[in-house]
């Protein structure tokens, strides 16, 4: 008799409010492919990729995700994992079985919202001794966009002025300690009870955004780091300095198409510019962990959430109500 070995998972087959389709089911175990590994997950991370497809908005994205439901290959959602290699196909090279690994699997499939899932093994990597489960989980996708937006496409110097919109966010924490390897002043935008504890993790200034407009300010910034563009691109120009640039990271897709059209027109008559940040996953995991290992950065994890919590997490994500980055956890 062949028995079938089920593993939980959290399924999306329709779009909505996550408490609404996301569903705690048995699946059956998967078998890793030749180059493939099977990951027992440890932990696991919410980020606006994982919202978006939950939601189902905003709506041209539908055209990567499905038009009127996720793809099948996004019906077990989750790109961040930490965990302990299972099992290793027959052609793998790098990994063994009890290997502590992590990554961004994005561009290998996804998954991470389950017991184990399968994924080639050039989506990971292994985990530094030191580090937690929760810790791995939280950096891979937020670390690498911080490292691009600084130092690969703002070309942050010593001696100049920052501004992180999003600052308490899980980018914008990384993006902070990240920004104090540097002689920088640091401002971070946000709300409500993030605000002490992003004062408490390094920032020199924060903002309230529900209070006050920083782009009517007086303060000028050699560079802004932007979590999410959602205003049109003069409103974040009159904040810069005369050479200063404005990164973003991802947001509204007709204020991304606008920055797109204007780039041009914009050389014509300023020295000021507008740039985006496109990630290539798990590059620089290298660099962050040197940092880490340092003592430069630490991981400000929000949770970490149970497994069976991992619907509200994903509310959590979408309210932005978290500082630092939520993490799942799943017990062994």
């Amino acid at each position: 008799m062949v028995y079938t070995v089920l593993l939980k998972a959290y399924t999306l087959k329709k779009y909505g409010p996550p408490d609404e389709v996301l569903h705690m089911e048995d699946v059956e175990l998967p078998e890793p492919k030749d180059t493939e590994v099977r990951i027992r997950v440890q932990a696991t991370a919410i980020n606006d990729y994982d919202w978006c497809i939950t939601v189902g908005k905003p709506l041209e994205y539908r055209l990567i995700f499905g038009i009127f439901r996720p793809r099948k290959k996004l019906r077990i959602p989750g790109m961040e994992v930490a965990g302990v290699v299972d099992k290793v196909g027959k052609a793998v090279a790098i990994f063994k079985e009890g290997d502590r690994v992590y990554g961004d699997i994005s561009e290998h499939g996804f998954g991470s919202f389950a017991q184990f899932l399968c994924i080639g093994e050039k989506g990971l990597r292994l985990m530094p001794e030191d580090m937690s489960f929760e810790e791995a989980a939280s950096i891979p996708h937020a670390g690498m966009l911080a490292i691009g937006g600084l130092r690969d496409v703002g070309h942050l110097k010593d001696g100049q002025d920052l501004l992180i919109v999003g600052g308490g966010g899980g980018m914008g924490s990384f993006a902070l300690q990240i920004a104090k390897t540097f002689n920088v002043r640091v401002t971070g935008v946000d709300t409500g009870e993030k605000l002490e504890a992003m004062k408490a993790l390094g920032y020199d200034a924060v903002i309230d955004y529900k209070k006050e407009d920083f782009t009517k300010r007086t303060e000028r910034y050699d560079l802004i780091l932007d979590c999410r563009t959602n205003r049109s691109l003069w409103h974040y120009l009159r904040a810069l300095k005369p050479h200063g640039k404005y990164v973003t990271v991802g947001g509204r897709s007709a204020k991304l198409l606008q920055m797109l059209y204007l780039k041009p027109l914009l050389r014509l008559f300023s020295a000021k510019r507008v740039k985006m940040v496109m990630i290539r996953t798990n590059r620089d995991l290298d660099y962050f962990e040197k940092l880490y290992q340092d003592g430069k950065i630490t991981c400000v994890v929000d949770g970490p959430y149970p497994f069976e919590d991992l619907t509200q997490a994903v509310q959590r994500f979408g309210d932005a109500k978290h500082h630092g980055k939520i993490v799942v956890t799943l017990k062994s």
